[in-house]
């Protein structure tokens, strides 16, 4: 019995001095916070750095994360131990993916992290507040600068969208049925493109036009050959005329007659034509040579009439030589060269012709146009001179 107490306090004994000692292990421990992925505890802990103190409590420290302060420090002089995992995030920017290892919590600091300047305009994907996980996509679309017209306004936009038909969504631009955008709806757009809107539609235009009216003659054996008589003047119609106008930007580009409609019928231009034929007789009251005489039927033109040449059919050149005093004529009734005087016209030659020239008819050549209006058609007598 007394054997068995013995070796119990010889046991007791040494429990003590176990117990002593480590109490006075534990003792020399020194007292750290620590701060692991945002959980704070204190410990106790005989490391001399901030590298064996992580060891220590077995932690897997990768180069992207943040140990604060950095794992070289005594902890002799910490209070203080943080340790932020770093973790895996894909970074897009105009379409160039990155995997970027950060120990930011949220997007916002992140992009602060990374020192990227963000546009006013630019648009980043998921928002700012978002809390970062290792699945986590940033996508940071570029915005840049357009013109864009729409009809008469102009203004540049900053815009992120990949196509035409994209940007008129994103500023809400609405085209209607007929409207159209140049460059087309599906093309890529570009920084400083220029995207023009424009605004078409159809409008309806009437416009009442007059009709010309006909001319027609007929033959009278009771006046002479080539004199003219108006039995009717003659009437112009009215027809009203529908046109579709295409406006673009409220300007017109193009028009079309899609219906007409009578309003007022026109009326005949009725003219005798003189049959009878012209007794030539000997000239009287004509002071110099002359075979005969004839009346005819004159009208006047000038060297700059619609269509003219301004050089007769002999070769006169008549805008240069304004003075010469020329008839065109039908060469079966007066031959060319020939010389003749015509009453309220004087001495000239006929030295032209002209389509509408037939029997007997002239046409007198008058430099100026005001004169040739006044001259008109007339009938006057013409003597062949010898």
């Amino acid at each position: 019995m007394l054997k068995s107490k013995k070796v119990i306090v010889a046991i007791s004994s040494i429990l003590a001095v176990l117990l002593l000692g480590i109490l006075a292990y534990e003792g020399t421990k020194q007292p750290v916070t620590v701060v692991l992925d945002g959980k704070e505890e204190i410990i106790r802990t005989h490391a001399k750095t901030v590298k064996e103190l992580l060891v220590e409590l077995k932690l897997e420290v990768l180069e992207e994360d943040k140990v604060t302060p950095p794992p070289d420090t005594e902890l002799r002089d910490v209070v203080k131990v943080t340790w932020d995992p770093a973790q895996p995030v894909r970074f897009v920017v105009k379409g160039d993916k990155t995997i970027v290892w950060t120990t930011a919590k949220t997007v916002e600091e992140f992009i602060r992290e990374q020192n990227y300047v963000l546009n006013e305009h630019d648009i980043i994907t998921p928002s700012k507040d978002t809390k970062l996980n290792q699945d986590t996509e940033i996508i940071v679309e570029t915005a840049f600068p357009i013109t864009l017209k729409d009809s008469d306004e102009e203004k540049q936009v900053w815009t992120t969208s990949t196509t035409v038909a994209d940007l008129l969504k994103q500023q809400e631009i609405k085209l209607n049925e007929l409207d159209r955008v140049e460059p087309k709806a599906d093309t890529q757009v570009t920084e400083n493109m220029v995207v023009n809107v424009i605004r078409v539609e159809k409008v309806t235009d009437v416009v009442e036009v007059p009709v010309d009216y006909a001319v027609v003659t007929k033959k009278d054996a009771s006046l002479s050959s080539g004199a003219e008589k108006v039995i009717a003047k003659g009437e112009e119609g009215l027809e009203k005329q529908y046109f579709e106008v295409v406006l673009e930007n409220g300007k017109e580009v193009s028009r079309k007659v899609i219906k007409k409609e009578k309003v007022k019928d026109s009326k005949d231009r009725i003219v005798a034509i003189g049959t009878k034929p012209i007794k030539m007789q000997p000239a009287r009251g004509y002071d110099g040579p002359s075979v005969k005489e004839f009346y005819v039927s004159a009208t006047a033109y000038t060297a700059y009439c619609k269509g003219c040449s301004g050089i007769t059919s002999t070769g006169i050149n008549l805008r240069k030589n304004p003075d010469q005093k020329v008839i065109a004529v039908d060469p079966r009734v007066i031959p060319l060269g020939t010389k003749v005087w015509v009453e309220g016209y004087g001495e000239a030659i006929a030295a032209d012709t002209g389509g509408a020239i037939k029997g007997n008819k002239i046409d007198v050549f008058i430099p100026d146009k005001a004169t040739v209006d006044q001259w008109g058609r007339k009938k006057v007598l013409i003597k062949i001179l010898e």
